[in-house]
């Protein structure tokens, strides 16, 4: 019941209004990608770290969420983990260890920006990040971060 309700109000953040985390130079490092069904344009980095360590299954509308990685020699994972997860790479692959070792999988990891947008495109509630100057087709869709 309390992983429940954890979700619902984790869940509950995702449409907040806010700033997109910019890197020195004054422009975001990388952008957070979306299946072009799931519904809001914003969400909130509390929620990102829930979904991407597989604390949240659902998006609020009830459907499953489908989290993709890129590689761990990834610039723009390093970029994210840091941002989002607060955490660096090698501390994130510790956590899935663990919770692997309980029976949860990591989100699939997907070797190239090219590979992780064919992956959100073709999988109904499916979010990832790119590098900030990936193409991206109409059948995803960048949200905006919210603090």
């Amino acid at each position: 019941m309390r992983r429940v309700l954890f979700s619902v109000l984790v869940l509950s953040g995702l449409l907040l209004i806010g700033r997109t985390p910019v890197d020195a130079a004054g422009s975001a490092p990388y952008r957070v990608i979306v299946h072009h069904q799931v519904k809001g344009g914003r969400i909130s980095r509390g929620a990102l770290t829930s979904i991407f360590l597989k604390q949240a299954p659902r998006w609020g509308d009830g459907n499953d969420i489908h989290p993709v990685d890129q590689s761990v020699r990834s610039e723009v994972r390093r970029s994210f983990s840091g941002d989002i997860l607060l955490q660096g790479v090698v501390e994130v692959q510790v956590y899935w260890q663990r919770r692997m070792s309980l029976g949860v999988t990591p989100p699939p990891v997907k070797g190239t920006d090219e590979e992780v947008v064919r992956f959100v495109a073709s999988t109904p509630g499916a979010i990832g990040y790119v590098s900030a100057a990936t193409p991206l087709p109409d059948s995803v869709k960048t949200v905006e971060l919210a603090d």
